[in-house]
């Protein structure tokens, strides 16, 4: 259950950690972080898992603080209560101090309800957000009548879903599925660099639709350097729900997109939502960096509509665009 798949442990783990350990009888304690004060390497409501015989998931820090969480969550097993605990400034740990010179609150909630989390994981797989109101005492589901406590939001993973033609295709699935995104990708038949990634799924045509699913946090992306295949592709997409819809090209090609898109009847405020010139490095001269490029722009914005930190809960819509704000990348 804790196993992940991206570079660092992520809420599914972490809660899941938590899970594992009570279906082996294995107390825990979920630790949030609730208060900052100066500056912190983490952002209010990350958070950490501990278990009775030490295993943890999650952290806070470089490495400063987590053995005196794991520490301290365990005494609050033995203790049988909650607490909430301040490190670095105005800490009572005097020989604990945080790098960034700042000071962080952590809440521990000892001994989480399972059934509880595996509830706000099932949401998750569903595609649902899920909220938390977590206390000293209890982690309930911000639904349960009576529910009170510091909220903590979960949205559902990232999921990603690439449209078109050899290296810079690869490289942004290759580059996504590391940092533990779920990738959809789609090429047309007869790429060659394409057809030998796994997973990716030939087109047949630029007139056979692929049967494209979105919704609030999906990000959709078009890499083609033939623009032909975007005639058909591109307001398909831009029918579905989507945090992100962007396509590469220069900002004469863009501008030419939104004439065409424009002509053939696609509403104006899905043409509003479509980024030209993707990317936050601009003018990029290799796969590689055009990748990096466009997933660090696209989770930026996965995580600002997703809510981290301070999300209120409700579900992210689409985010407005201005292409001519944007420097172009290629094409």
């Amino acid at each position: 259950m804790s196993v992940h798949t991206g570079i660092a442990h992520d809420d599914r783990s972490i809660l899941g950690l938590l899970i594992e350990g009570a279906e082996d009888g294995v107390e825990g304690v979920l630790i949030t972080l609730t208060g900052i004060e100066g500056g912190s390497s983490r952002g209010i409501g990350a958070q950490m898992a501990v278990l009775a015989d030490g295993r943890s998931a999650g952290s806070f820090s470089g490495g400063c603080v987590e053995a005196a969480v794991i520490a301290e969550a365990q005494d609050v097993l033995a203790q049988g209560h909650g607490r909430t605990v301040r490190y670095g400034i105005g800490s009572p740990y005097l020989d604990i101090r945080l790098p960034c010179g700042g000071g962080i609150d952590l809440l521990f909630t000892p001994r989480p309800d399972p059934a509880v989390l595996r509830e706000a994981l099932a949401r998750l797989d569903q595609r649902k957000a899920a909220v938390l109101r977590l206390s000293e005492g209890a982690a309930l589901l911000s639904d349960t009548p009576g529910a009170r406590g510091f909220q903590r939001a979960y949205a559902p993973p990232l999921r990603l879903v690439a449209l078109g033609h050899g290296e810079d295709l690869t490289a942004l699935v290759r580059l996504s599925r590391a940092f533990g995104i779920r990738v959809e990708a789609y090429a047309p038949e007869g790429d060659r660099i394409a057809a030998a990634e796994p997973g990716v799924i030939p087109l047949a045509s630029r007139t056979a639709l692929p049967e494209l699913v979105g919704d609030p946090w999906t990000a959709f992306v078009f890499l083609f350097h033939d623009h032909d295949w975007e005639e058909q592709l591109l307001p398909h997409a831009l029918a579905q729900d989507g945090f992100y819809h962007g396509a590469v090209g220069s900002a004469r090609t863009h501008h030419a997109r939104l004439a065409g898109l424009r002509a053939i009847g696609v509403p104006q405020a899905s043409l509003d939502t479509l980024r030209g010139g993707i990317g936050l490095i601009p003018a990029t001269r290799d796969p590689a960096t055009l990748a990096l490029s466009i997933l660090g722009e696209v989770v930026q914005d996965y995580q600002a509509c997703a809510g981290m930190p301070g999300w209120s809960g409700r579900a992210p819509g689409r985010i407005g665009h201005d292409p001519a704000s944007h420097v172009p990348t290629r094409n």
